[in-house]
């Protein structure tokens, strides 16, 4: 077995069953055939066990904030794996829910002739939650791989970090192990397993797969599904072959200027993968890789420090470094907290100090009030906020720093923090295509004090957590251009807006 044992775990307490007709891999939100640990687990099990492999992805419609935005994306990205799977021995059956609950039964269906079900494990969403009710319903083992990140969930041992200087120090002691178990880059190449000749009539009539046709034609695939279908798809497509391109994109073009750029909306410099990442469509290791090999890292010297100082630890260019800081420090912090912090995504789990001081403030006068269906138009009197809403509909993400600036004026024009925070959850999920991940949670969360420290001085509203404006937005950032695409049409008037 190739996956080393922190990255995977037993559910239930099911036998493997060797008399089952293949391996299972339930493929849930590491939608990739590339860099994929629970498809590696999975091909393990198939070679040990001389079984064929099945893979399993399906798309349920009832999920929270299903959309066709969403939808697209996933179907997207199944297209493009069906066409990985179709070149290999490795059976691929992409399953989409036509209607709610009618793939209720998929999984212990596909289950009862299985050996054993290797599944993705992720620690935000509904996804845990699932997990635990399938691991009491299938009669077979069922392991769960953590693929998420550079270093393995696990190692945490439950700590759940309350800052990004602790994480990074820990990260700091840790990664250099990590880095000698990366995933295989592609593991079907010359792969050698059993064919599965077939699957049975009434499970393939009940539970129907995806067909070439309908992979290649997304917008009318979900159409007409029980989703919101008034969350329109955007331009940005989904799946891996898109994922590898725009990463070799931000390489060669934005990169190299990362560290400048980065808060400029102007300038477009961020790299774009956040959605794919979000959707399994590509991997922290695949994108670690990249730039490493871009700027011929050597892996750490023997004497890295372990210190939590930030520049300069991985021994890259500056902005190679500010990227590894976002992608390894930053969001896997918010998936340490998604794991070990009960409650990640609510109110009560927001430091002790950021919630008594915001508490404090709750019944001061806001400047203005604004309700969800105002924010949700972006119809306020800021004409710099109003164009970070109008990316996200539009678009499908935000400019990263004004992220930040979107989430700390919905805090100050809303009836209470929580309030604001309920507004944001649902903005982002609705919207953006990297929402309901515990990197956006952390985003949000943020906002509101976690990972920060008490700022002077105590202002109306925001107690002691951080304060932004736009007004210094404006004279710090590049942003006419920005502006110009995203802040055309009405403004509601101050009387209006104001209640």
């Amino acid at each position: 077995m190739t996956v080393p044992g922190t990255r995977w775990r037993v559910l239930n307490q099911a036998p493997v069953q060797t008399a089952g007709r293949y391996v299972l891999y339930w493929m849930i939100t590491a939608r990739r055939p590339h860099r994929n640990f629970s498809l590696q687990r999975a091909i393990d099990w198939a070679k040990e066990l001389n079984k064929p492999l099945l893979v399993l992805e399906p798309l349920r419609a009832s999920y929270p904030w299903a959309s066709q935005r969403m939808h697209r994306f996933v179907v997207e990205g199944m297209a493009a794996n069906a066409a990985c799977f179709s070149n290999t021995e490795v059976t691929y059956y992409p399953y989409l829910e036509p209607r709610h609950g009618a793939g209720s039964e998929l999984l212990t269906t596909f289950g009862e002739r299985a050996c054993l079900i290797v599944t993705d494990d992720y620690p935000g969403f509904f996804i845990p939650k699932m997990l635990k009710a399938a691991a009491t319903r299938v009669k077979v083992r069922l392991e769960a791989v953590d693929t998420n990140g550079i270093l393995p969930i696990s190692i945490a041992n439950g700590r759940a970090f309350t800052t990004a200087y602790s994480f990074r120090r820990f990260v700091q002691r840790e990664v250099r192990r990590e880095l000698a178990h990366m995933p295989i880059a592609e593991p079907l190449l010359d792969l050698k397993l059993p064919r599965l000749k077939s699957l049975p009539a009434a499970l393939r009539l009940r539970f129907p797969a995806l067909t070439h046709a309908q992979l290649c034609s997304a917008d009318a695939t979900v159409a007409g599904l029980p989703i919101d279908q008034d969350v329109a798809p955007v331009k940005l497509e989904g799946g891996w072959i898109t994922g590898q391109w725009q990463l070799h994109r931000f390489i060669e073009r934005k990169l190299r200027n990362y560290v400048v750029n980065r808060n400029h909306p102007d300038e477009q410099a961020t790299s774009s993968l956040s959605a794919h990442l979000h959707f399994g469509h590509i991997s922290a290791h695949e994108i670690f890789d990249a730039v490493a090999q871009a700027e011929r890292f050597r892996g750490l010297p023997d004497d890295a420090r372990s210190d939590g100082t930030r520049d300069g630890f991985w021994g890259m260019s500056p902005s190679a470094d500010a990227f590894m800081e976002q992608l390894v420090t930053w969001r896997e912090l918010a998936f340490n907290t998604a794991a070990n912090l009960p409650n990640y995504e609510r109110y009560e789990s927001l430091p002790d100090w950021a919630r008594a001081s915001l508490d404090s403030h709750d019944k001061d006068k806001r400047p203005y009030l604004y309700d969800l269906p105002i924010l949700e138009e972006a119809l306020t009197h800021d004409a710099v906020w109003n164009a970070a809403q109008r990316e996200l509909i539009t678009e499908g993400r935000m400019h990263n720093y004004l992220r930040m600036l979107w989430g700390k004026k919905i805090l100050e024009w809303s009836e209470s923090p929580r309030i604001a925070l309920e507004h944001m959850i649902h903005l982002n999920n609705k919207y953006a295509l990297d929402g309901r991940d515990p990197n956006s949670y952390a985003g949000m969360l943020w906002v509101l004090g976690r990972y920060d420290r008490p700022w002077a001085p105590e202002r109306p509203i925001f107690g002691v957590v951080r304060y932004m404006s736009s007004d210094s937005a404006r004279k710090k950032l590049e942003l006419e251009t920005y502006l110009a695409s995203f802040a055309p049409g009405r403004q509601l008037s101050l009387d209006k807006a104001m209640s």
